[in-house]
């Protein structure tokens, strides 16, 4: 490790079942793969059979971060869980979750870049690491408690500066829609049940180490300056949503809510944001407020301030403070999230007695953070509250559900919007309780399979939002065209990809765009105005193709891609320019390890690839186009009747979209009738010990 910096240089493996504990070397067996997501689907490949079932004993659960969690490397803060996804229908296929919060630099302070759960235990258990010492300590106590007392209890055995990764009632009933939850409000989707599986109720890590800087001090706190200077907001929104006088242009829909006059009303001391210039690096933190994004002008009165992860100075989690809810709902006037977990509560109402951005909303959303985040239930991108309204309002409910349970519910309650509703269904759905609550936490696959509903019914319906697997769409053709659909094709539940929605929502004019586009990829063409498509071309299968590496680059690295990538900036001197090479820099003075952007993006690719290839060996067939790339039909339709590449219309023309597939393909250098990699692109990412085992399989094309 002396030539290294960046990596803490130990993988922690854990067998539940026997109660052993053991490292290996980092570098020695890793180092290729960087972290995160690649050290997840390293060990899925290298351990975990093809036919394993999710809750087996012999799956693993990879709690994985990167060489720059810890670093100081703006929004580091990320750890990619990887495991067999339980609700990836009609067959559990691997797939990450992503959690935020302290956790990432916790287990790198530690001293460990990894922990591999195996095994199950015979009673409940969570596990302690403080440094050096690991051990698996009794949770009978804490089985059958919320993730909240669970933390706090844990906290109080560790230490404050402790940080818990926790389970609620859901994981432990194997209720498949669950999460982990770390520092307060960090999930990651899918987890829950997984660790449930394995009497596992949590993971808590005491880190008194540092992460060393391979490269000179002064050049790593001028790169960090540097990368701070091409912040956005939220999303990597690069202009601001209202008219400020630093600023050439402004997008109602940016994330970027910071102005003059607007003040956190519910914080401690006056707080104004101010016009929030983005030379004054000091003020990144106020430009963000995803409460007033998402509920409106009514959110600042409520707002405390902003929260996040390690490093990260956006604070994308708002602090929202909301007294009437205490002595209304029995609840903290406090709690906090963003985006999914922020609406999760109030996205099951159809409509509010005084409208979606009123105080009836605001109270559904604090509603559903503190049982979502309690109970830990996950909504699969809301998906789960789409499939609720959907089966509500078309009568599926109440055919199902017996006369009994239907009435046991206050639908009155619900079709008036009234918050209390949430008590009566969340806690069912993670325990279980009845059908509704059962179908509910199976996830879309299986509750359709469940009910004998066909999948055409969700894939033609673009309100649905719904895509294959039983997950649905995550930024797809809404936001970038046939780079969109292009994204959502190859994982098995949603892309959890931002590398093309970022950019195309970031505000510039779609003439600034096109010139940063033509310089990233190559032609003004990879890019279109929002709702203004032109058909398909190479330019296009390039963005596509960039943007998942970027993802698995962020994940890989322990950078959010929820942020990132940094490609625009919110610079008027630099041309909006941001820097298509900062992962490699960061990458590169951190660990000494010398990559440029060509370089690591090829260790993105092999990374993105193995993911194939275990999709591949798990699905056990090559066939990957006809049956797994499934594009749902309602990329095909449109209620307007407006024909493809119409302005004001985002649906797709088929064969357009099969010649982006097409293009897709051939820029990754897979065969374009199966959707599989060949051999020789396997051996030219170092994958050729895999397209052995493949062509053993008949799995090569």
């Amino acid at each position: 490790m002396a030539a290294y910096g960046g990596w803490s240089g130990k993988v922690l493996h854990v067998d539940l079942s026997t109660g052993r504990t053991w490292t290996e070397d980092t570098i020695e067996k890793y180092k290729d793969y960087l972290g995160g997501t690649g050290i997840g689907y390293k060990v899925m490949w290298d351990e975990v059979s093809a036919g394993t079932g999710p809750y087996d004993p012999a799956n693993r659960i990879v709690f994985a971060v990167g060489p720059l969690a810890g670093t100081g490397a703006p929004c580091n803060g990320r750890t990619a869980v990887t495991s067999l996804w339980p609700t990836c229908s009609p067959k559990p296929l691997v797939a990450t979750g992503h959690m935020g919060g302290q956790f990432a630099a916790k287990l790198k302070y530690a001293g460990y870049d990894a922990v591999v759960i195996m095994g199950k235990a015979e009673r409940p258990v969570w596990l302690s690491i403080a440094d050096s010492k690991v051990e698996i300590r009794d949770a009978r106590r804490l089985w059958g408690t919320g993730i909240r007392q669970a933390t706090s209890a844990i906290a109080q055995i560790m230490g404050p500066e402790a940080v818990v990764a926790a389970i609620g009632q859901a994981g432990e009933n194997l209720v498949p829609m669950s999460v982990v939850i770390s520092s307060v409000s960090h999930s990651a989707g899918g987890i829950g049940s997984l660790m449930g599986s394995k009497n596992l109720k949590a993971i808590g890590v005491c880190g008194t180490g540092s992460v060393r800087i391979a490269g000179d001090k002064e050049q790593w706190e001028k790169l960090i300056k540097y990368h701070l200077s091409l912040l956005g907001a939220n999303n990597q929104h690069v202009v601001p949503s209202s008219p400020q006088p630093w600023a050439e242009y402004h997008d109602p829909a940016s994330r970027w809510r910071g102005s003059r006059r607007r003040t956190w009303g519910a914080a401690p001391r006056f707080v104004e944001t101010g016009t929030c210039d983005p030379h004054d690096l000091n003020r990144i933190a106020y430009r963000t407020n995803n409460a007033a994004y998402f509920l409106g002008d009514i959110a600042w009165q409520h707002t405390i301030r902003g929260n996040g992860c390690t490093s990260c100075p956006i604070g994308c989690h708002t602090m929202l403070k909301v007294p009437d809810v205490a002595p209304k709902y029995g609840i903290s006037e406090i709690q906090q999230n963003t985006c999914a977990g922020l609406n999760f509560g109030r996205a099951f109402f159809k409509d509010f007695p005084d409208g979606p951005r009123g105080k009836t909303s605001l109270e559904a959303c604090m509603v559903g953070m503190h049982l979502a985040d309690d109970l830990g239930v996950w909504c699969n991108y809301g998906q789960m509250q789409r499939d609720f309204k959907k089966l509500y309002y078309d009568g599926t409910l109440r055919k199902k559900l017996g006369n009994a349970e239907f009435r046991s519910y206050s639908w009155d309650k619900y079709e008036k919007g009234d918050p209390s509703f949430l008590f009566e269904l969340f806690p069912r759905i993670a325990a279980r309780d009845g059908e509704l609550g059962t179908v509910l936490g199976l996830g879309t696959g299986y509750l359709l399979h469940r009910w004998a509903i066909s999948e055409d019914a969700w894939t033609k319906d673009k309100d649905l939002s719904y895509w294959k697997m039983g997950h649905p769409k995550h930024h797809a053709n809404e936001d970038a065209g046939q780079c969109g659909v292009l994204i959502n094709l190859p994982y098995n539940r949603d892309a959890q990809c931002h590398s093309h929605s970022n950019f195309t929502r970031n505000g510039l004019p779609i003439a600034e765009q096109k010139k940063l586009a033509a310089e990233i990829w190559g032609s003004p063409d990879a890019v279109d105005a929002v709702g203004a498509y032109t058909p398909m071309n190479p330019y296009k299968a390039k963005m596509a193709k960039w943007s998942l590496l970027r993802k698995e680059l962020h994940d890989s690295l322990s950078l959010c891609n929820w942020m990132g990538p940094w490609v625009a900036s919110p610079l008027k001197e630099r041309g909006y320019r941001g820097d298509n090479s900062i992962e490699s820099m960061l990458y590169s003075l951190a660990t000494g390890d010398r990559k440029d952007r060509q370089e690591l993006d090829l260790v993105a690719e092999r990374i993105f690839v193995l993911h194939r290839a275990l999709t591949i060996r798990n699905m056990a067939t090559k066939e990957m186009r006809a049956g797994h790339d499934a594009i749902p039909e309602w990329v095909f339709t449109d209620k307007s009747g407006k024909a493809p590449f119409t302005k004001g219309t985002i649906h797709m023309d088929r064969n357009d979209i099969k010649l982006a597939v097409d293009l897709f393909y051939g820029e990754l250098g897979w065969d374009r009738a199966t959707g599989a990699p060949t051999g020789q692109t396997y051996r030219r990412l170092g994958l050729g010990r895999i397209a052995v085992e493949l062509g053993k399989r008949k799995l090569l094309p």
